[in-house]
């Protein structure tokens, strides 16, 4: 489509424009302006106004970064690429500023404006209102994913339906799971929705420090306590006062130690290394293991009234093998964050490389998972993510079955992308465009995908 105007004094240009054009323009719900080749406004319709916040009347005559206020006019506006290149663009999300200074998501096209000869005259920029879109994505989003947890697995959604329950109450928590399923986060997400969300979540590695360390740590310290003791420390417990404490690996503990936490669990009083006086804990236990504590309880290993002092409320993670449906969004989210780290550009996967992806066991689960998209994201030069540039272990892959029991077929992976796909579009009410973009694959993609099945 071609607009046509002819050229005028700043503030009249909207006589420019013929009345039947000007009626078309106030009638559509889009944002329409036109520019000169000095970008001072020649046309302004009703849809523009309304959502800039100004009338058509302050609008004509001035240069449009005066009143757009957009973060694209600085360094990439979009009508001025287009005015200088000559190509138009298409739906490019930028976000304005109002007469109000409110903030507005709008989507911008652009084209070049010509007279009646086609001699090129300015520019012509439409837009939308993408508000409501955003409130909607962020709402959708909000049902995909939780506290930066992401899954379309129904067991993790059973989970993300108790999370708020959980949090609200001050319950002790045991989060089971094997190494690398995300039970730190897990902890971090009932912190952060619980009523002590203000105070402070201290965490402590149960299973990294020598036994007597871990008790100074955890109980903190009297000067003279112990040699090099030479002034009171505060432990973990007093950090967290008021809040959370997250006992990661509370399965590796040793007897001795179990019995003083049994006591500061049924009690909620503990003494400091060196101390004969008592202190009150007023803080949340969270636990984490990625052992079995009922084995752990029947061999012996653990005491039986601290396993359920610990046990009060449990979350059991599952597998990444146990969840494969959830791959593909993970290794884009983790694409997605070192581009954001880094810059590098790349167009995803290649079908080889998630082929790759699903096939693999997942014994390190989702933290293997990121460093396994991290060394790929190293090693790629240009374009996709290919399998060449994953790590070795996942190149082996190749030739191993896509789940423990069974040979590795085609129509295999494919079950599990359709699985993703369609619950995806559960959560999206049906929205292609929402469930591609979690996906990270085009909306065409996933159009083609779903016409195949």
């Amino acid at each position: 489509m071609k607009y046509f105007a002819r050229k005028g004094p700043p503030g009249a240009a909207s006589a420019t424009l013929s009345l039947d054009l000007r009626t078309i323009l106030d009638s559509i719900n889009d944002g329409v302006f036109t520019v000169d080749d000095d970008f001072r406004i020649t046309s302004f319709n009703r849809a523009a106004a309304e959502i800039i916040g100004t009338t058509p009347e302050k609008a004509l005559g001035q240069q449009c970064w005066k009143v757009f206020n957009a973060d694209i006019c600085e360094g990439s506006c979009a009508l001025k690429e287009t005015m200088t290149t000559g190509s138009p663009l298409i739906n490019k999300h930028v976000n304005i500023h109002t007469s109000a200074q409110k903030k507005v998501s709008i989507s911008v096209s652009t084209a070049l404006l010509r007279d009646q000869a086609g001699k090129v005259v300015g520019g012509v920029e439409s837009f939308r209102d993408l508000t409501l879109v955003e409130e909607l994505r962020k709402a959708v989003e909000g049902r995909a994913s939780f506290q930066h947890m992401t899954s379309a697995n129904h067991r993790m959604w059973e989970i993300f339906k108790l999370m708020p329950l959980i949090a609200q109450s001050d319950s002790t928590v045991l989060i089971q799971g094997e190494s690398g399923t995300g039970k730190e986060l897990m902890a971090r997400a009932i912190h952060d929705l619980s009523a002590r969300a203000r105070k402070p979540l201290i965490t402590l590695n149960c299973g990294a420090l020598p036994d007597t360390l871990l008790e100074a740590e955890l109980f903190g310290h009297k000067a003279g306590a112990f040699t090099d003791a030479k002034r009171d420390r505060k432990g973990r417990i007093a950090a967290a006062e008021g809040g959370t404490l997250f006992l990661d690996e509370i399965g590796d503990i040793s007897p001795a130690l179990q019995v003083r936490l049994l006591r500061v669990l049924q009690e909620r009083t503990y003494e400091p290394l060196g101390s004969s006086d008592s202190l009150k804990a007023n803080v949340r236990f969270l636990a984490a293991t990625h052992r079995d504590l009922r084995t752990e309880v029947k061999e012996g290993r653990f005491r039986e009234d601290l396993f359920y002092r610990l046990n009060v409320m449990q979350i059991a993670i599952p597998p990444l093998r146990e969840r494969k449906e959830d791959i593909p969004a993970l290794a884009h989210r983790f694409l997605d964050r070192q581009t954001a780290l880094h810059g590098k550009q790349l167009q995803g996967f290649s079908p080889e490389a998630m082929d790759h992806l699903m096939r693999h066991a997942w014994p390190g689960n989702i933290r293997e998972l990121e460093n396994a998209v991290e060394h790929a994201f190293v090693l790629c030069r240009q374009g996709q993510i290919r399998p060449q540039d994953l790590p070795a272990a996942l190149q082996d892959a190749a030739s191993g079955p896509l789940s423990e029991g069974g040979t590795f077929r085609s129509k295999d992976l494919r079950s599990q992308e359709m699985a993703s796909i369609q619950a995806a579009l559960e959560r999206h009410a049906g929205n292609r465009t929402a469930a591609a973009r979690e996906l990270g694959i085009h909306p065409t993609t996933l159009w083609r995908k779903l016409r195949n099945t």
